[in-house]
């Protein structure tokens, strides 16, 4: 059964069939042989210890454990109870009494471990070949780099060995990798998963991230794995959303064509072009943003007080196993021994000199994509040239980290040459939802098959999410669309956007007068002949939406809205002494139209 198909869709499917756990496992083993790569894994389950975690599942119950029976993979510094922890070297090897909080909740959820995989020593690198183990191949192309730090993660779930891996991410290790070899890479909001039983690279950057095939595996996993943690003191409770279709209009920062940097890459930057076409196809509105103050935060990470939190983080065994160490690794981390504690202070100062420059861009779009890498590097020309190749393919990830953003790497196409071509979508702490959002219709536009396994992408799911108890949901018709001038004011109070819907055909729209902002006004026909005005509907909590509606101007006001899909939600209406000197737009069928219209006049 080594067909079976890993999505989780798919799988789960397959057991509901009647495959059991063995052919599953039968599946791994045989595609781990035909990958015929001894660097993928540093240890492995056996086939007995996989049957004996998998019968204290009970029967298949997707519900009860919604990852019942899935395979993953762990990189090898985060803990797996009775599974040895080196962190890329032998001489730091110990065995975990007990699993990492992020494992444990997997597990929990009935996902089954098959090994630990290799990983840059330290998870100190973007490239994934400073490791004394043998190198991971990339899924792709063996002669690239597999990307890292979390090489192995990111190829077996390309080889569709597992369905999801760990990895960590702390300048881009659960990006790069999955760029690199055509899945995605979830790197979550700092905090939103326990680092707890993860070996730290730098403690108050570090991220646990999900490598999966397609966007709504990689996202199941991150709502199953995210909790608060009192084990992690840089754990936080962000509010995890669940994963919904996007607004109408997102607007996308990307960086200014000035700012791009490909190092000579022309296939990377027209895969790079091609991605924000695709993106203005599903509506987007892509706005250029200069990149020097981005480019200048993520310099910082090789620098000062980052460097020195490598070295603090394994500085007694460093000082004592020195000759143990990848010479590239020991040089890199090594020079924290050089830093003071004024050159941390200076890298702190400038970062949040660079925090508050960039916060006003950051909230004026919606999210950002950049490339996930600037180019491939082939694995020759990584051992040529270790450092200044590393640093190359963080361009567009170092910074990420460091601005308390969260992002998602997501296969965009094809390069011209035939290599995956990835894009990375960025956003602002517990948008999480947002970008794998996009990401969900960015993997979907791109028809490509999911990592190296020529499985097709499995159709998408109905993301409609009905209202959540205690939340409300606001019809909104004009200034507060998705892309308009007000929408900010919703997304700062965390309102997700939950459908785009029409009146039921009983209102009439009107252009307000004298108005700072233009904004229409939603009228109910009093003899109940009207027509259908576009809407959208979003979704507050109470105390979110007490805001709103205390800050709405007259002559607006919030009411009952009849929706054409039979719902009531609240929303926008205006008092009729508001209608003076406005002019009737109801024929245009909603404010975006007949705002297009004004343009095309002006």
């Amino acid at each position: 059964m080594s067909d079976i198909h890993f999505d989780i869709a798919s799988l789960h499917a397959a057991y509901q069939a009647g495959i059991g756990i063995g052919e599953m496992i039968d599946a791994v083993d045989a595609r781990l042989a035909a990958s015929d790569d001894p660097g993928i894994f540093i240890h492995l389950a056996s086939r007995a210890e996989m049957l004996a975690e998998a019968e204290k599942l009970g029967p298949f119950d997707p519900v009860a454990k919604p990852l019942w029976g899935v395979p993953f993979a762990v990189k090898d510094n985060i803990d797996v109870a009775a599974m040895p922890t080196t962190a890329g070297c032998a001489e730091y090897a110990y065995l975990p009494a007990k699993d990492a909080t992020v494992v444990a909740r997997l597990k929990a959820a009935g996902a089954l471990v098959v090994g630990k995989t290799n990983l840059d020593q330290f998870a100190t690198g973007l490239v994934g070949v400073r490791t004394p183990y043998p190198i991971p191949r990339n899924a792709i192309d063996p002669k690239l780099v597999p990307g890292g730090s979390s090489c192995g993660s990111a190829v077996a779930t390309a080889r569709g060995i597992v369905s999801f891996a760990l990895g960590t991410d702390t300048a881009g290790s659960g990006r790069i990798p999955a760029g690199l070899n055509n899945i995605v890479g979830l790197k979550p909001s700092v905090g939103a998963l326990s680092a707890a039983g993860v070996v730290p690279a730098c403690r108050t950057l570090d991220c646990v991230s999900v490598f999966a095939l397609t966007v709504d595996d990689a996202y199941q996993v991150f709502e199953v794995a995210a909790a608060n943690d009192d084990a992690d003191p840089y754990s936080r409770y962000l509010g995890i959303q669940p994963l919904t279709a996007c607004p109408p209009v997102l607007t996308v920062g990307v960086p200014a064509r000035a700012d791009w940097t490909f190092f000579g890459d022309e296939a990377m930057q027209a895969g790079f072009e091609a991605a924000l076409a695709s993106l203005e196809k599903l509506g987007c509105r892509v706005v250029e943003i200069p990149f020097g103050d981005f480019y200048a935060t993520a310099n910082l990470l090789y620098e000062g007080a980052w460097v020195a939190e490598r070295y603090a983080a394994i500085r007694d065994f460093m000082d004592a196993n020195e000759a143990a160490m990848h010479p590239v690794t020991r040089q890199i981390i090594g020079g924290g021994r050089k830093l003071s504690a004024a050159d941390a202070f200076n890298g702190l100062y400038a970062l949040q000199a660079y925090k508050a420059r960039l916060a006003p861009v950051i909230t004026s779009v919606d999210l950002f994509c950049v490339p996930t890498a600037p180019t491939h590097y082939t694995v020759e020309a990584v051992l040529a040239d270790p450092i200044v190749t590393n640093s190359r393919l963080g361009t567009y990830t170092n910074f990420v980290n460091l601005l308390d953003m969260c992002g998602i790497a997501v296969p965009s196409g094809t390069r011209s040459d035939g290599l995956p071509m990835s894009v990375t979508l960025l956003a602002a702490a517990g948008k999480d939802h947002l970008t794998a959002s996009l990401a969900r219709d960015i993997h979907a536009a791109s028809r490509l098959s999911l990592g190296a396994t020529g499985w097709p992408l499995p159709p998408r799911g109905d993301v409609r999410v009905d209202v959540d108890e205690g939340t409300i949901e606001l019809a909104v018709v004009g200034a507060h669309l998705s892309g308009m001038a007000l929408n900010g004011q919703l997304q700062q109070l965390g309102a997700i956007f939950a459908r785009a819907a029409r009146t039921a055909p009983l209102y009439r729209l009107y252009a307000l007068a004298g108005q700072s902002v233009p904004r229409p006004g939603l009228e109910r026909s009093c003899n109940g002949k009207g027509t259908t005005i576009e809407v959208e509907v979003w979704r507050l909590s109470p105390q979110a939406f007490g805001r709103f509606v205390a800050a709405i101007p007259p002559p607006l006001g919030i009411g009952t809205l009849l929706l054409d899909d039979g719902t009531s939600p609240k929303g926008f209406l205006v008092e009729s002494a508001g209608l003076t000197n406005a002019e009737e737009i109801s024929h245009f069928g909603g404010w975006r139209n007949f705002m297009a219209d004004q343009q095309l006049r002006s």
